[in-house]
């Protein structure tokens, strides 16, 4: 795994940093009044028929700003020469882009080439998330879309979901973010699904020896066997928060402190004296600081990388560059 760690560290350098200069509440007040009326209401209009688009939708936000910054990449399709995010293995599972495009459409009626995508992304995840009762957090806009999008970059920096607790701390502390995110933007595992293949490895070949990794809890595991019936299982989809996958709750840090993580990267949250300390605590109030504290780190996760004032573009389709 030399090779991949070494094109992991040499990506490492061309993340931006955490930049928040030139983002403010209420940006688009003068120049698109209601704009975030717009959004609200179409996150609302695909919410509330499929609420289960609230977890790709976060996720897609997530895995927009740990790569080259909050910019809308992740939004771009790839072209006959060049590979984008969207095709990296990690991203080809993200869903609710039509919910992007259909704000974006509205938008551009109203005021063409004023709303960044970028912007439209970061305002539907806070959006879906509070629609199915999950916390609100203040998302100061004027972000502007980026015209760089490497599917190698997603590939390789994207925390996956075997990493250690060491990689994660790296990972995160890369784009600004500390041990306290980790664990906190971790409790957005408490709603969706994953496919088998993000784990089958943790319960069917842990070391290579057709063992299971003996971390986790023996009855999950059975569980877990008896929905995904192979290591070879893609296919199948279960519940990242079994019980309550559709509510936004602190009940992902009672599974993980019985050892029930579903991925090795919730796992390693035991593996840190911060992570634990934070897992055993909400688990043991019912996540009584879970919603203030997610807010928090979502608004900060929201400033990374961002471009602003004349960089980059403001997209007239989010899939496209102009």
């Amino acid at each position: 795994m030399a090779f991949p760690r070494l094109i992991f560290f040499l990506m490492l350098a061309i993340i931006p940093i955490c930049n928040a200069q030139g983002l403010k509440l209420g940006y688009y007040e003068k120049t698109c009044p209601g704009a975030e009326a717009i959004v609200e209401k179409t996150t609302s209009h695909y919410i509330s028929r499929a609420p289960t688009l609230a977890a790709p939708l976060l996720r897609m936000h997530f895995h927009d700003c740990f790569i080259r910054g909050c910019d809308g990449s992740v939004l771009l399709n790839s072209t006959k020469n060049n590979l984008a995010e969207i095709d990296a293995i990690p991203n080809q599972s993200l869903r609710g882009f039509q919910v992007i495009e259909a704000a974006k459409s509205e938008l551009e009626q109203k005021c063409p080439g004023v709303v960044s995508c970028a912007d439209i992304l970061a305002l539907v995840a806070r959006d879906a998330i509070s629609l199915i009762k999950g916390p609100y957090w203040n998302v100061p806009l004027g972000r502007r879309d980026g015209k760089v999008s490497i599917m190698l970059e997603a590939l390789f920096n994207l925390p996956p979901p075997f990493a250690n607790i060491t990689t994660l701390k790296a990972q995160f502390a890369s784009v600004g973010l500390n041990a306290k995110d980790l664990v906190v933007l971790s409790g957005g595992h408490t709603i969706g699904n994953s496919h088998c293949s993000s784990f089958t490895s943790r319960i069917y070949n842990f070391t290579g020896k057709g063992d299971t990794d003996p971390t986790m809890d023996a009855n999950y595991v059975a569980q877990l066997k008896s929905k995904c019936t192979s290591i070879n299982d893609v296919k199948t989809i279960v519940e990242m928060d079994p019980g309550s996958f559709k509510i936004f709750d602190g009940s992902y840090y009672s599974l993980v402190a019985k050892r029930r993580g579903l991925f090795q990267s919730d796992a390693a949250l035991l593996d840190d004296n911060e992570t634990k300390a934070y897992v055993k605590l909400q688990a043991m109030s019912h996540g009584s600081t879970f919603f203030k504290d997610f807010a928090e780190s979502m608004e900060k996760m929201g400033r990374i990388g961002v471009l602003t004032g004349k960089a980059g573009e403001i997209r007239k389709r989010c899939s496209f560059i102009n």
